[in-house]
């Protein structure tokens, strides 16, 4: 990988980073480079600390087989999101991909303890290592997390790992108008559980799950029994709920991760806007998403919108950036790669990442366009 990779910075010829290309349809276009490296063969368990609670596993192992490997001894990495299923371990870091569990278990940057990732000048750099708390010099493989393969190519990802719950459950509190849905899911922030999940769905998105025509309130909770037998006791006094376990949670939550996939399938110019805001915006956010499916994590102030039309999806986010909310065009058909469309007004930000940029590649060589059309 690194003499590959240090070949072809040496003659200027650019290059295409990918694991599985199971992620085409998010960030910017994939564009096509003279030489193109996979990290697929990369696959094996490098090392594996069950009581340790730690791994080590090389990026082109498939996402799907790292569940397996970790579910056998009754741990896991707590990540997930569209295209999971398909995707690599170096894919999901490079993505950042999360769910609606990021307001319990946070993103890959809270997980992720260690990386080994090549760079164009030929070199294997380690950052972190095998210990959960790390302090040792300055964590570059964070710059890694959500890059898109545009700084270096991710060889090795060592995680931290939790132990998969005893006893789960998720409920749906549905109620008529916007305003009430999200004065419960502030209730329960305040609550002394902790839910996993705070999510509100727009009518839209419920009656495409089949869980309702109005606002849907989701509440995840994950512990032991006695944890779940006080959340459904709790539950009494947002007015009642309807319990999900087992096949009918996994149901909903397999709807919800297939969505993206499903949607961009069935609409040749869809796109899947996403703006970051406040706790207290998420309302506001949600509502100016319209009458197309939205979804908003209340308890991390995210929110995005699946729109049909890739030119709505853009407006949706321009608008929320003029208020103060950060947001881009996280998914798109091919047709809706213009940078202008995925990342409306980039702020200061995007100065800083592109003088990170020059420091890896300074020829502008790897993944050109991949971060949402701007790098």
């Amino acid at each position: 990988m690194c003499d590959e990779l240090a070949r072809a910075a040496r003659a200027g010829r650019a290059i295409e980073l990918f694991g599985n290309h199971s992620k085409q349809a998010m960030a910017g276009p994939v564009v096509a480079g003279v030489v193109r490296i996979s990290t697929a063969k990369l696959n094996r368990v490098v090392q594996y600390e069950p009581k340790d609670l730690t791994i080590s596993v090389e990026a082109g192992l498939p996402w799907a087989e790292l569940g397996r490997v970790l579910a056998a001894n009754g741990q896991m990495v707590p990540l997930d999101g569209p295209y999971a299923p398909e995707a690599t371990v170096g894919g999901m870091v490079a993505a950042n991909i999360s769910d609606s569990r990021r307001r319990g278990y946070g993103t890959a940057r809270d997980w992720v303890i260690g990386m080994r990732f090549a760079t164009l000048d030929g070199n294997l750099v380690q950052s972190g290592g095998m210990v959960v708390k790390n302090v040792a010099g300055l964590d570059m493989g964070k710059l890694m997390i959500g890059s898109f393969g545009t700084l270096a190519a991710i060889t090795t990802v060592n995680f931290k790992l939790a132990p998969i719950p005893a006893a789960a459950t998720t409920m749906l509190y549905g109620f008529a108008d916007a305003g009430s849905a999200f004065q419960a899911a502030s209730a329960a922030l305040r609550g002394m559980l902790g839910p996993v999940v705070v999510d509100v769905l727009n009518p839209a998105l419920s009656n495409y799950l089949g869980v309702g025509a109005d606002h849907t309130l989701v509440l995840s909770y994950a512990g032991n029994g006695t944890v779940i037998e006080r959340a459904a006791r709790e539950s009494e006094a947002l007015g009642g709920a309807r319990s999900l376990r087992g096949d009918a949670e996994s149901a909903l939550w397999t709807g919800i991760r297939n969505l993206t996939p499903n949607h961009l399938a069935s609409h040749t110019d869809g796109a899947v806007g996403k703006v970051s805001t406040t706790l207290t915006d998420c309302q506001a956010a949600l509502a100016r998403v319209g009458d197309v499916p939205g979804l908003a994590h209340a308890g991390s102030g995210v929110v995005r919108g699946w729109f049909g039309n890739s030119n709505n999806a853009a407006s949706w986010v321009g608008s929320g950036n003029a208020r103060g909310w950060k947001g881009l065009v996280e998914f798109s058909a091919p047709s809706a790669k213009d940078p202008d469309k995925l990342w409306p007004a980039p702020k200061g930000d995007l100065e800083i990442m592109k003088g990170v940029k020059r420091m890896f590649d300074p020829n502008a060589l790897l993944n050109a366009g991949r971060l949402y059309g701007r790098l």
